[in-house]
């Protein structure tokens, strides 16, 4: 194996200007300065912007893809075929990739092949703290962790030179932190990486059993090699000061540890997998004492103890939430943490926006008092009061799942007050399956779609339903109504959420049916309508509150009765609809 990597500078060789530049925007740039060729995706905050800062670059073949697993067998095409790739997720992301990264460790690569994942400790936007570094140690690829944004950008550049000298996958983790925080970075040339030639060689990339034995001792001997190269990786750095207490740390921690303890030793990881075990001890036996600073799980802390070098950590950070300099001080140096006068403050939970097409959808849902098997999107925002109307959310495509296995559990009548809703982009993403797995076990389920024309969650990208690619430029549009039905699905109806009537029609008959029913109920998400809208009006409220149960920060209760907030309100006319006494009425835009 190739070890040019342990001396290649890391850094961008010719600097043209610096700028100052998010951790994602650094690492698209890393990419397209290391010539990567492709790069496919599905948005995930936090690894988002990545791909839409590539999808800038003329030189790279840039695609949003259904789900995470099609973007990474997408990159590994990619790279077997010769061209450098790069697939980029959040950490739920890499469950779904999951299958195709591990058995991509057997295979190699040809040309270079990044795989960057984004973690989210406290949960910003997700629904679990999962830590992706077990992902590394699990399928046998190494990672890299950048600390700030000119190391998203080195250790990008880097991993590409990893990937094709170890003939592996690499991945990049970031934290939330790292993705979203901007530093001064050296933007430098690309390097027109050639596209390597293409050879047939199925017992390299030809996984059956018996060439998968023959590959799985190569990927030992490789994590073999890296775990003693690591030891002489510069971007392992020890930086000795007070020998009282060294720490061993990595990415947004290291920053916390300079911060908050500026005499200790510390010993950055830019490599988090596999450890420099030797490097580790060596700086151990020249501290008093060794502290991990991790967030999340204790990896770091566990292997060392396994080696035989006496650390400490977790008894004091825990394995919940994000670190903060604040902390660190108070758990580790004592110090009494400032207080905090936004304690003081009540929280303000996020709420649909106004005029979101998903709020007459689930304000009938609660009216007809249906259970309601939720998934990943805004929509999830519904589980909140005062609609509270959702009862279960897992992770993308199981709404679906979910219902079906209510209805095993519980038998049909129960289905018959359970429905399934999800956005568009997510059915796409891992819904289809469970659509055709409903159909197949004659389970009599209602789904409903929730088409807003957009994948929302993530700050607009496009979709295969949306009829544009991620360049904005025309592409062939999913039919979702056509592929329902090829789905098997008899029963289909259309609906405009911000019609409650013929919403809460279609939901009466589909939950009806003895057959798998699904509602596509469409109308493009409040944000994407630049249209002058005029807010509607109020006049003689008798402060009853039914207005209030639509969840619309554009109508504010008083003591003497409701105001609709006329910076905020697009003129859905969802408020009209459900006043008993014909209080609110639509306005009019003023003709130019």
């Amino acid at each position: 194996m190739d070890d040019k990597f342990l001396t290649a500078d890391v850094y961008s060789a010719q600097t043209l200007e610096e700028r100052l530049l998010l951790g994602n925007e650094a690492v698209a740039q890393g990419a397209w300065e290391a010539g990567v060729r492709v790069v496919t995706s599905y948005p995930g905050t936090p690894s988002t912007e990545i791909t839409e800062c590539v999808a800038r670059h003329e030189e790279v073949n840039c695609q949003w893809a259904p789900n995470e697993k099609v973007a990474a067998e997408v990159a590994f095409g990619a790279a077997m075929a010769g061209g450098r790739s790069m697939t980029c997720m959040k950490h739920v992301g890499v469950n779904v990739a999951a299958d195709p990264i591990f058995t991509a460790a057997y295979t190699g690569v040809n040309a270079g092949m990044v795989i960057v994942c984004a973690d989210d400790p406290a949960m910003h936007s997700s629904q679990n703290e999962q830590d992706s570094r077990y992902y590394a140690r699990a399928a046998h690829i190494p990672m890299l962790e950048p600390a700030d944004s000119r190391e998203c950008l080195a250790f990008t550049r880097l991993a590409f030179t990893m990937s094709e000298e170890l003939d592996t996958p690499v991945f990049v983790r970031l934290t939330t932190r790292i993705a979203h925080a901007r530093s001064a970075v050296a933007i430098g040339l690309r390097n027109e990486a050639p596209v390597r030639p293409y050879q047939k060689d199925a017992m390299k990339y030809v996984m059956m059993p018996a060439m998968a034995k023959k590959r799985h001792p190569k990927v030992e001997a490789r994590e073999a090699f890296l775990a003693e190269a690591a030891n002489r990786m510069p971007i392992n750095v020890v930086r000795m000061r007070s020998t009282a207490v060294g720490v061993v740390t990595s990415g947004a921690c290291y920053q916390y540890v300079r911060d908050a303890m500026p005499d200790a030793s510390t010993l950055k990881l830019g490599m988090v997998y596999p450890l420099p075990i030797n490097l580790i001890r060596e700086f151990a036996q020249k501290v008093d004492r060794l502290i991990v600073v991790e967030e999340l799980e204790g990896l770091i802390e566990q292997d060392l103890l396994a080696a035989g070098i006496a650390c400490e950590g977790k008894k004091y950070t825990g394995v919940q939430g994000e670190l903060s300099v604040e902390k660190l001080r108070t758990v580790l140096c004592g110090q009494k943490a400032p207080s905090e006068a936004a304690q003081d403050i009540p929280g303000r939970p996020p709420v649909l926006c106004p005029g979101c097409p998903h709020r007459g959808v689930f304000y009938v849902l609660g009216k007809l008092g249906l259970r309601v098997m939720g998934d990943i999107g805004c929509y999830t925002l519904a589980a909140l009061p005062p609609l509270s109307a959702m009862d279960a959310c897992l992770c993308m495509g199981a709404s679906i799942g979910m219902a079906g296995g209510a209805e095993r559990a519980q038998g049909k009548a129960f289905s018959r007050s359970t429905v399934a809703v999800l956005g568009d982009s997510t059915f796409i993403h891992s819904g289809i399956t469970s659509l055709i797995d409903a159909v197949y076990n004659r389970e009599t389920i209602t789904v409903i779609i929730l088409d807003n024309r957009i994948t929302g969650m993530t700050g607009h990208q496009q979709n295969p339903a949306t009829g544009l690619d991620i360049h904005n430029q025309p592409a062939p549009m999913l039919n979702l109504e056509k592929l329902v039905e090829s789905c098997g699905v008899q029963d289909v109806a259309v609906v405009d959420p911000f019609d409650l009537k013929g919403t809460e029609k279609a939901v009466r008959q589909a939950v009806a049916r003895e057959e798998v029913s699904v509602i596509i109920a469409r109308r493009p998400c409040a944000l994407l309508d630049k249209a002058p809208h005029a807010p509607c009006i109020i006049q003689g409220c008798r402060n009853c509150g039914a207005c209030m149960k639509l969840s619309c920060p554009a109508i504010v209760r008083g003591e003497k009765g409701v105001r609709i907030d006329e910076a905020l309100c697009i003129g859905c006319g969802m408020c009209v609809q459900v006043c008993p006494f014909k209080a609110i009425r639509l306005g009019e835009v003023e003709s130019k």
